[in-house]
């Protein structure tokens, strides 16, 4: 595994990289009128906050929007600007959850293949005293590059915020 400061340097340079269309539109539409003192405060964050909460909503599943509209006991909204934000950003958190989690199970399963493979083949060969994690982690390398794991992860994972 990528050292800790690797990955989160990873995500934040990902994180800039998909939002960054999104803050921009804010920028104009929302922070730009208000250094110009065309609008207030108040105006310039309703307006501003608008892409993020059609990005959130656009990338939660209704499922998890339903769970916190339960929890509040709010009526079903009829369109985004309903949806409040105090709802919209848990339910994208927990939804990116899921999403994230769903990843790391998928990346794991081959892994998974690969060391039961290898166990079976040492055991197979009578050597129960030789550790499999030992074998099998240039093998599960191995597969990472050959498959070019980094762009398949990075790319679907950018693809699935458009």
């Amino acid at each position: 595994m990528p050292p800790s400061q690797l990955l989160v340097s990873l995500a934040l340079v990902l994180t800039f990289f998909i939002m960054e269309p999104v803050a921009k539109k804010a920028y104009d539409e929302a922070i730009v009128p208000y250094m110009n003192k065309k609008i207030g405060y108040e105006k310039a964050f309703e307006i501003g906050v608008e892409p993020f909460k059609k990005f959130m909503i656009r990338n939660t599943r209704e499922k998890d929007l339903a769970l916190f509209f339960r929890i509040r006991k709010l009526p079903n909204p009829k369109n985004i600007k309903d949806v409040p934000l105090t709802i919209a950003i848990p339910a994208f958190m927990i939804s990116e959850l899921k999403t994230a989690f769903e990843i790391g199970f998928l990346i794991y399963l081959p892994f998974l293949i690969v060391d039961m493979v290898v166990s079976s083949v040492l055991m197979s060969m009578g050597m129960m005293m030789l550790p499999p994690v030992m074998i099998s982690l240039p093998f599960k390398l191995l597969l990472f590059v050959l498959v070019d794991g980094w762009n398949l992860l990075v790319g679907n994972l950018v693809e699935s915020f458009k």
